[in-house]
């Protein structure tokens, strides 16, 4: 079966840089797709190619198994997006903003109430929007996306800027919209632990290039949980647990060896009796910087 999207090759080259390179993303039809990467990664601008708002430089785009370049309308139909802050009328309630998108889409009122109830704005729905707090005005910019019911929902940093508490509410939110419609999500963020609580594919992107794309598992696996020994000479703590058996790499001043290798008690007991003064020693998830480091060293690609 085709996936629901496919890019070959897509690009984007401006004047004084390429923004993205070649890229082959494949989004699987029923996945929540996060799309990870720093500022400036590429991300946004591979989202807008997806939706037409930005043309390639080069490649072929396939959504829904139809060409983008000549079955644009039809597929754009399909799709609800969410690019950068949503564009609301701020003298108006947040349900006359979404009656204004339901009649130019020509759509069921029905459909209103619905998504209301799914962004959780019901209560607040005939409050002016310039009353509204950010995480309200995102949610809001997710009910328009959802109004038409779309097939696939395209999310560009739907949680920035957002307080705490917003943040956990745009996650779960996302997290429930496949449950509760038949609906494909690709969203973009530079927050590797946001993203792994709520995707189930992921693609890695950085200075436009596609560094890692498949399962979120496959994502663990590669890049395991580590421990973090926090001790004085490392040359000398890095001989002592080479002596254990473990290849100790240098990070955030202090050591790492993949966790679970040794017990962390002998590991603190060795470095001890070699004379080394052994501060704190925890577990630690791989995080986004490390990634990235890691997978340009190995050369990956997609």
């Amino acid at each position: 079966m085709p996936a629901l999207i496919e890019t070959q090759a897509l690009s984007k080259r401006f004047p004084n840089h390429v923004a993205v390179d070649a890229i082959d993303l494949r989004v699987e039809r029923g996945a929540i797709y996060g799309f990870l990467g720093p500022n400036g990664a590429g991300k946004t601008t591979t989202l807008r190619m997806l939706l037409g708002l930005t043309r390639p430089s080069s490649g072929h785009i396939r959504v829904f198994g139809d060409n983008l370049a000549t079955h644009r309308a039809s597929i754009l139909r399909r799709i609800g997006s969410l690019i950068e802050m949503p564009s609301l009328y701020p003298h108006l309630s947040g349900y006359d903003n979404l009656r204004a998108t339901q009649m130019l889409l020509d759509l069921p009122r029905a459909r209103i109430d619905a998504v209301l109830d799914i962004v959780d704005l019901r209560n607040d729905a005939q409050r002016a929007t310039h009353e509204y707090s950010l995480g309200m005005k995102q949610r809001l910019g997710l009910a328009h996306a959802l109004l038409a019911e779309p097939e696939l929902l395209i999310l560009d940093e739907p949680t920035n800027g957002l307080d705490p508490a917003g943040i956990v509410a745009m996650r779960e939110l996302i997290r429930e919209l496949p449950k509760r419609m038949p609906l494909t999500v690709l969203l973009s963020s530079h927050m590797l632990g946001e993203v792994e609580q709520i995707a189930s594919h992921v693609g890695v992107i950085r200075d436009g290039h596609l560094l890692f794309q498949g399962e979120i598992g496959a994502l663990h696996q590669r890049f395991a949980p580590e421990l973090r020994i926090d001790c004085d000479e490392h040359a000398r703590a890095k001989a002592v647990l080479a002596s254990m058996g473990l290849d100790a790499r240098d990070g955030d001043d202090a050591l790492h060896v993949p966790l679970d290798a040794q017990p962390a008690s002998a590991i603190n007991r060795r470095l001890v009796d070699a004379g080394i003064d052994v501060h704190a020693l925890h577990p630690v998830r791989a995080d986004l910087t490390r990634m990235f480091f890691e997978l340009t060293d190995a050369g990956a690609t997609a």
